[in-house]
């Protein structure tokens, strides 16, 4: 399997067989055509992103949580590392979520798309979203109120400050990607082809200067699994919201309550 940022977060999904499943830190959403599809280590998770599955439930267009408070104009400049970890979400900004350093979050995946044209949906999904980033700073968000419920919802979280144009930028080729790639695309890395299919943009929250929502579904075993990212650019910042669900094709969701806590954070 593709060993992006898709499974290494899924350290805290919860039952014992999605636990076992996922350990390899290799919980991607995509069948390896040369190993005659997925090995079926992605088991679940309905809980969100890298290798967590979201809740089963499809995202509305805001959630079901208030409108979000005005956020306060962005600084507009280049975050350095430490100025973006500062920025990240923290345990106790959300109630009810932790939120913890992705593991192996310094080793993004590798997958190249076959189409030039849906090279930016490979890369979010390697976990490094194009342009190169100046910085980048990954996390996982868990609600442990779930805690055992094979829904728990994980998020990854990959937070990254851009120059020049480069944030902006990041949105508008995600945009295109999604426009030109919708009956599907392949990715090749490390021996193993990922395909994905039914891409598609979704409802996304008012968040950031700009947003993007969209689900790239991808398979394990013959079985369909949908995963969904949310994209927020605010100033020169962007963050990518990160989610799955192994359990069934249903869509999963990012908590809105994320993404407003995130983005507010945000200089």
């Amino acid at each position: 399997m593709n060993s992006g940022i898709r499974a290494r977060a899924a350290r805290r999904v919860a039952t014992a067989a999605l636990a076992v499943a996922l350990a390899a830190g290799t919980a991607t959403a995509c069948e390896e055509e040369p190993r005659g599809g997925g090995d079926g280590k992605a088991a679940d998770a309905s809980a969100p992103p890298s290798a967590a599955a979201g809740k089963g439930t499809a995202p509305t267009p805001s959630g079901s949580a208030a409108p979000p408070a005005a956020e306060p104009p962005s600084r507009g400049r280049t975050l350095t590392g430490a100025e973006l970890a500062e920025a990240a979400l923290a345990t106790g900004d959300v109630p009810g979520y932790e939120v913890t350093p992705l593991q192996g979050g310094d080793e993004p995946g590798t997958e190249k798309a076959d189409e030039p044209a849906c090279a930016p949906l490979a890369a979010v999904i390697n976990g490094t979203p194009e342009p190169a980033a100046a910085a980048t700073v990954y996390r996982t968000a868990v609600d442990f109120e779930e805690e055992g419920q094979a829904t728990q919802t994980v998020v990854t979280l990959i937070l990254t400050s851009h120059r020049g144009g480069g944030a902006r930028q990041v949105i508008a080729s995600l945009r295109t990607a999604v426009d030109t790639c919708g009956g599907g695309f392949t990715t090749r890395g490390a021996g193993s082809v990922s395909a994905y299919s039914d891409v598609r943009t979704l409802p996304a929250p008012p968040a950031g200067d700009e947003s993007l929502a969209y689900q790239v579904t991808g398979a394990v075993t013959g079985a369909k699994v949908p995963l969904v990212f949310h994209v927020v650019r605010r100033g020169a910042s962007v963050v990518t919201f990160y989610t799955a669900n192994f359990v069934d094709a249903r869509t999963p969701e990012v908590p809105a309550e994320l993404i407003r806590a995130q983005t507010a954070k945000l200089p």
